[in-house]
Protein backbone atom coordinates (compact mmCIF):
# COMPACT_ATOMS: atom_id res chain seq x y z
CA UNK A 1 0.00 0.00 0.00
CA UNK A 2 1.05 3.53 -1.08
CA UNK A 3 -0.20 6.20 1.54
CA UNK A 4 -0.25 10.09 0.32
CA UNK A 5 -0.04 12.03 3.47
CA UNK A 6 -1.50 15.52 2.65
CA UNK A 7 0.19 18.97 3.31
CA UNK A 8 -0.81 20.92 4.32
CA UNK A 9 -3.21 19.28 6.94
CA UNK A 10 -4.46 19.66 10.77
CA UNK A 11 -4.39 22.28 12.87
CA UNK A 12 -4.29 26.25 11.52
CA UNK A 13 -3.19 29.15 12.87
CA UNK A 14 -6.73 30.08 14.34
CA UNK A 15 -7.04 26.51 16.56
CA UNK A 16 -3.35 26.78 17.45
CA UNK A 17 -4.09 29.86 18.82
CA UNK A 18 -6.95 28.54 20.60
CA UNK A 19 -5.52 25.80 21.81
CA UNK A 20 -2.51 27.59 23.20
CA UNK A 21 -4.71 30.16 25.20
CA UNK A 22 -6.40 27.41 27.13
CA UNK A 23 -3.52 25.55 27.68
CA UNK A 24 -1.76 28.93 29.19
CA UNK A 25 -5.03 29.76 30.82
CA UNK A 26 -5.29 26.72 32.65
CA UNK A 27 -1.56 27.13 33.53
CA UNK A 28 -1.81 31.00 34.63
CA UNK A 29 -5.12 30.22 36.21
CA UNK A 30 -5.44 26.60 37.35
CA UNK A 31 -8.64 25.09 37.03
CA UNK A 32 -11.72 24.84 36.27
CA UNK A 33 -11.42 27.45 33.42
CA UNK A 34 -14.94 27.81 31.95
CA UNK A 35 -14.83 27.33 27.68
CA UNK A 36 -17.83 28.81 26.37
CA UNK A 37 -19.10 26.46 23.81
CA UNK A 38 -16.41 23.51 22.41
CA UNK A 39 -12.60 25.46 22.28
CA UNK A 40 -12.38 23.47 18.42
CA UNK A 41 -15.04 20.92 17.18
CA UNK A 42 -12.65 18.02 18.25
CA UNK A 43 -13.17 15.24 20.35
CA UNK A 44 -9.36 14.42 21.27
CA UNK A 45 -9.16 18.02 21.73
CA UNK A 46 -11.67 18.75 24.24
CA UNK A 47 -11.54 15.70 26.09
CA UNK A 48 -7.65 16.00 26.15
CA UNK A 49 -8.75 19.66 27.58
CA UNK A 50 -11.88 18.44 30.26
CA UNK A 51 -9.06 15.99 31.51
CA UNK A 52 -7.15 19.27 32.35
CA UNK A 53 -9.68 21.01 34.58
CA UNK A 54 -11.32 23.03 31.06
CA UNK A 55 -15.05 22.66 31.57
CA UNK A 56 -16.78 23.52 28.33
CA UNK A 57 -20.69 24.88 29.07
CA UNK A 58 -23.53 25.75 26.71
CA UNK A 59 -24.78 28.43 28.55
CA UNK A 60 -23.48 31.22 30.67
CA UNK A 61 -25.25 30.56 33.77
CA UNK A 62 -23.61 27.40 33.93
CA UNK A 63 -20.83 29.57 34.54
CA UNK A 64 -20.45 30.88 38.47
CA UNK A 65 -19.98 34.37 38.88
CA UNK A 66 -16.44 36.06 38.60
CA UNK A 67 -15.00 32.50 36.96
CA UNK A 68 -12.61 32.40 34.38
CA UNK A 69 -14.08 31.93 31.06
CA UNK A 70 -12.88 31.62 27.65
CA UNK A 71 -14.41 32.33 24.30
CA UNK A 72 -13.74 29.60 21.44
CA UNK A 73 -12.13 29.71 18.43
CA UNK A 74 -15.84 30.28 16.66
CA UNK A 75 -16.36 33.68 18.02
CA UNK A 76 -19.77 34.47 19.82
CA UNK A 77 -22.49 37.15 19.22
CA UNK A 78 -22.67 41.00 21.56
CA UNK A 79 -25.16 39.15 23.60
CA UNK A 80 -22.96 37.03 24.96
CA UNK A 81 -20.03 39.39 25.55
CA UNK A 82 -22.88 41.73 27.65
CA UNK A 83 -23.84 38.71 29.83
CA UNK A 84 -20.20 37.60 30.38
CA UNK A 85 -19.56 40.82 32.17
CA UNK A 86 -22.88 40.99 33.49
CA UNK A 87 -21.31 37.82 35.66
CA UNK A 88 -18.43 40.18 35.95
CA UNK A 89 -16.56 37.11 34.28
CA UNK A 90 -12.79 36.93 33.71
CA UNK A 91 -13.29 36.52 29.79
CA UNK A 92 -10.51 35.53 27.68
CA UNK A 93 -11.00 36.00 23.54
CA UNK A 94 -9.70 33.23 21.67
CA UNK A 95 -11.65 33.91 18.49
CA UNK A 96 -10.17 33.31 15.38
CA UNK A 97 -9.50 37.07 13.69
CA UNK A 98 -10.65 35.89 10.77
CA UNK A 99 -13.82 35.04 12.38
CA UNK A 100 -13.29 38.47 13.85
CA UNK A 101 -13.33 39.86 10.14
CA UNK A 102 -16.45 38.30 9.33
CA UNK A 103 -18.07 40.22 12.32
CA UNK A 104 -17.00 43.39 11.52
CA UNK A 105 -17.88 43.42 8.44
CA UNK A 106 -21.77 42.23 9.05
CA UNK A 107 -21.62 44.83 11.69
CA UNK A 108 -20.25 47.30 9.07
CA UNK A 109 -23.02 46.61 6.21
CA UNK A 110 -25.88 46.74 8.70
CA UNK A 111 -24.67 50.24 9.45
CA UNK A 112 -24.85 51.04 6.06
CA UNK A 113 -28.59 49.69 5.48
CA UNK A 114 -27.94 46.41 3.75
CA UNK A 115 -29.97 43.58 3.83
CA UNK A 116 -27.37 40.82 4.40
CA UNK A 117 -27.06 37.31 3.14
CA UNK A 118 -25.08 35.10 5.07
CA UNK A 119 -23.84 31.71 3.52
CA UNK A 120 -23.16 29.11 6.06
CA UNK A 121 -24.48 26.03 8.02
CA UNK A 122 -27.76 26.62 10.55
CA UNK A 123 -26.55 25.79 13.99
CA UNK A 124 -22.87 26.59 13.52
CA UNK A 125 -21.23 28.25 16.47
CA UNK A 126 -19.64 30.47 14.18
CA UNK A 127 -22.65 31.10 11.91
CA UNK A 128 -24.70 32.08 15.72
CA UNK A 129 -22.15 34.57 16.76
CA UNK A 130 -22.25 36.06 13.48
CA UNK A 131 -25.79 36.28 13.15
CA UNK A 132 -25.50 37.73 16.43
CA UNK A 133 -23.98 41.09 15.51
CA UNK A 134 -27.00 42.09 13.31
CA UNK A 135 -29.83 39.90 13.58
CA UNK A 136 -32.23 42.35 12.02
CA UNK A 137 -29.73 42.80 8.79
CA UNK A 138 -29.15 38.90 7.90
CA UNK A 139 -30.39 35.97 6.28
CA UNK A 140 -28.99 32.63 6.55
CA UNK A 141 -28.77 31.47 3.10
CA UNK A 142 -27.95 27.22 2.79
CA UNK A 143 -28.15 26.54 -0.28
CA UNK A 144 -28.89 27.77 -4.46
CA UNK A 145 -32.46 26.88 -3.22
CA UNK A 146 -32.49 29.07 -0.58
CA UNK A 147 -31.58 31.66 -2.83
CA UNK A 148 -34.00 30.74 -5.19
CA UNK A 149 -36.93 31.21 -2.19
CA UNK A 150 -36.09 34.93 -0.91
CA UNK A 151 -38.67 37.31 -2.26
CA UNK A 152 -36.69 40.70 -1.80
CA UNK A 153 -36.33 42.44 -4.40
CA UNK A 154 -33.90 42.19 -7.45
CA UNK A 155 -32.75 45.72 -6.74
CA UNK A 156 -32.57 45.35 -3.01
CA UNK A 157 -29.21 47.10 -1.43
CA UNK A 158 -27.70 43.88 -0.64
CA UNK A 159 -24.10 41.88 0.56
CA UNK A 160 -22.89 39.03 1.19
CA UNK A 161 -20.78 37.32 3.79
CA UNK A 162 -19.50 33.46 4.01
CA UNK A 163 -18.82 31.26 6.91
CA UNK A 164 -15.27 31.01 7.27
CA UNK A 165 -14.83 26.91 6.42
CA UNK A 166 -17.74 26.33 3.87
CA UNK A 167 -16.53 24.38 0.73
CA UNK A 168 -15.15 26.42 -1.92
CA UNK A 169 -17.09 25.13 -5.05
CA UNK A 170 -20.50 25.03 -2.50
CA UNK A 171 -19.70 28.45 -1.44
CA UNK A 172 -19.13 29.73 -5.46
CA UNK A 173 -22.70 28.32 -6.54
CA UNK A 174 -24.75 29.91 -4.02
CA UNK A 175 -22.72 33.17 -4.51
CA UNK A 176 -23.14 32.95 -8.37
CA UNK A 177 -27.15 32.24 -7.66
CA UNK A 178 -27.04 35.27 -6.13
CA UNK A 179 -25.21 37.41 -8.63
CA UNK A 180 -27.95 36.27 -11.03
CA UNK A 181 -30.76 37.33 -8.76
CA UNK A 182 -29.88 40.64 -7.00
CA UNK A 183 -28.19 43.46 -9.42
CA UNK A 184 -26.78 45.56 -6.90
CA UNK A 185 -24.76 42.65 -4.52
CA UNK A 186 -21.68 43.51 -2.64
CA UNK A 187 -19.40 41.87 -1.21
CA UNK A 188 -16.02 42.57 1.29
CA UNK A 189 -13.03 43.03 -0.76
CA UNK A 190 -11.13 40.00 0.16
CA UNK A 191 -13.29 37.15 0.75
CA UNK A 192 -14.20 34.91 4.52
CA UNK A 193 -13.40 31.32 3.70
CA UNK A 194 -9.82 31.10 5.27
CA UNK A 195 -6.80 30.45 3.97
CA UNK A 196 -6.60 26.92 6.03
CA UNK A 197 -9.72 25.71 4.85
CA UNK A 198 -9.08 26.85 1.01
CA UNK A 199 -5.50 25.44 1.04
CA UNK A 200 -6.83 22.00 2.39
CA UNK A 201 -9.21 21.35 -0.05
CA UNK A 202 -6.80 22.36 -2.71
CA UNK A 203 -4.92 19.61 -1.47
CA UNK A 204 -7.74 17.16 -1.88
CA UNK A 205 -8.48 18.25 -5.18
CA UNK A 206 -4.81 17.58 -6.50
CA UNK A 207 -4.21 14.55 -4.69
CA UNK A 208 -7.63 12.89 -4.42
CA UNK A 209 -6.87 11.63 -8.06
CA UNK A 210 -3.80 9.70 -7.37
CA UNK A 211 -5.65 7.31 -4.23
CA UNK A 212 -8.18 4.74 -4.32
CA UNK A 213 -9.82 6.13 -0.72
CA UNK A 214 -9.26 9.48 1.39
CA UNK A 215 -9.24 9.26 5.04
CA UNK A 216 -9.69 12.80 6.87
CA UNK A 217 -9.28 13.21 10.56
CA UNK A 218 -11.79 15.20 11.91
CA UNK A 219 -14.82 15.14 14.22
CA UNK A 220 -18.21 14.81 12.79
CA UNK A 221 -19.28 18.31 13.88
CA UNK A 222 -16.03 20.07 12.30
CA UNK A 223 -17.53 21.71 9.41
CA UNK A 224 -14.06 22.03 7.69
CA UNK A 225 -13.31 18.58 7.65
CA UNK A 226 -16.81 17.71 6.47
CA UNK A 227 -16.26 19.22 3.27
CA UNK A 228 -12.89 17.78 2.91
CA UNK A 229 -14.94 14.33 3.21
CA UNK A 230 -17.31 15.33 0.87
CA UNK A 231 -14.61 16.81 -1.51
CA UNK A 232 -12.89 13.60 -2.01
CA UNK A 233 -16.43 11.87 -2.43
CA UNK A 234 -17.26 13.98 -5.41
CA UNK A 235 -14.16 13.39 -7.11
CA UNK A 236 -14.57 9.39 -7.06
CA UNK A 237 -12.93 8.28 -3.83
CA UNK A 238 -14.04 6.07 -1.08
CA UNK A 239 -13.89 8.96 1.89
CA UNK A 240 -14.07 8.66 5.50
CA UNK A 241 -14.13 11.01 8.11
CA UNK A 242 -12.42 9.62 11.29
CA UNK A 243 -11.63 10.88 15.01
CA UNK A 244 -9.16 8.03 15.03
CA UNK A 245 -7.55 4.56 14.80
CA UNK A 246 -10.12 3.60 16.46
CA UNK A 247 -12.58 4.22 13.70
CA UNK A 248 -10.92 2.46 11.22
CA UNK A 249 -12.34 -0.45 9.88
CA UNK A 250 -10.14 -3.09 8.01
CA UNK A 251 -13.01 -3.46 5.40
CA UNK A 252 -12.19 -0.24 3.76
CA UNK A 253 -8.43 -1.46 2.46
CA UNK A 254 -9.23 -5.00 0.78
CA UNK A 255 -7.67 -5.08 -2.38
CA UNK A 256 -6.67 -1.03 -1.72
CA UNK A 257 -3.30 -0.15 -3.29
CA UNK A 258 -3.88 3.85 -2.16
CA UNK A 259 -4.82 5.65 0.59
CA UNK A 260 -4.85 9.75 1.27
CA UNK A 261 -4.54 11.07 4.52
CA UNK A 262 -5.57 14.30 5.56
CA UNK A 263 -6.65 16.19 8.71
CA UNK A 264 -9.54 19.32 8.94
CA UNK A 265 -8.21 22.36 10.76
CA UNK A 266 -9.55 21.05 14.19
CA UNK A 267 -7.62 18.03 14.27
CA UNK A 268 -4.43 17.06 16.12
CA UNK A 269 -1.26 15.47 14.43
CA UNK A 270 -1.03 13.16 17.35
CA UNK A 271 -4.53 11.86 15.86
CA UNK A 272 -2.85 11.83 11.99
CA UNK A 273 0.33 10.18 13.30
CA UNK A 274 -1.48 7.21 14.89
CA UNK A 275 -3.41 6.44 11.98
CA UNK A 276 -0.17 6.27 9.81
CA UNK A 277 1.37 3.93 12.01
CA UNK A 278 -1.58 1.42 11.93
CA UNK A 279 -1.64 1.47 8.24
CA UNK A 280 2.29 1.00 8.64
CA UNK A 281 2.31 -1.38 10.34
CA UNK A 282 -1.05 -3.75 9.14
CA UNK A 283 -0.18 -3.01 5.57
CA UNK A 284 3.44 -2.48 5.44
CA UNK A 285 2.21 0.70 3.89
CA UNK A 286 5.11 2.84 2.25
CA UNK A 287 4.48 6.90 3.26
CA UNK A 288 4.75 9.86 0.73
CA UNK A 289 4.68 13.37 2.07
CA UNK A 290 3.05 15.35 -0.89
CA UNK A 291 2.89 19.19 -0.65
CA UNK A 292 0.44 21.43 -2.48
CA UNK A 293 1.27 24.80 -0.63
CA UNK A 294 3.53 26.03 2.01
CA UNK A 295 1.46 28.39 5.13
CA UNK A 296 3.35 30.10 7.63
CA UNK A 297 0.78 32.19 9.40
CA UNK A 298 0.74 32.48 12.80
CA UNK A 299 -1.85 34.96 14.94
CA UNK A 300 -1.14 36.22 18.68
CA UNK A 301 -2.72 35.56 21.63
CA UNK A 302 -5.41 37.44 23.38
CA UNK A 303 -3.79 40.39 25.12
CA UNK A 304 -4.58 39.62 28.46
CA UNK A 305 -2.56 35.98 27.89
CA UNK A 306 -0.06 38.51 26.11
CA UNK A 307 0.67 40.29 29.02
CA UNK A 308 0.72 36.69 31.29
CA UNK A 309 3.74 35.00 28.66
CA UNK A 310 5.62 38.61 29.02
CA UNK A 311 5.80 38.64 32.45
CA UNK A 312 7.29 35.08 32.38
CA UNK A 313 10.24 35.81 29.89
Amino acid sequence: MKVILANPRGFCAGVNMAVDSLELALQAFGSPVYVYHEIVHNKYVVETFRQKGAVFVDHLDEVPLGANLLFSAHGVSPEIRRVARERKLNAIDATCPLVTKVHLEAIKYAREGYTIFLIGHEGHDEVIGTMGEAPEAMILVESEADVDRLTIPSDAKVAYLTQTTLSVDDANRIIARLRQKFVNLVNPPKEDICYATQNRQEAVRILSDLAEVCLVLGSQNSSNSQRLRELAKERGNQAYLIDGVADLDPNWFANINSVLVTAGASAPEKVVQEVIDWLVDRYSATVEVRTTREEAVHFPLPKVLRALVKGTD
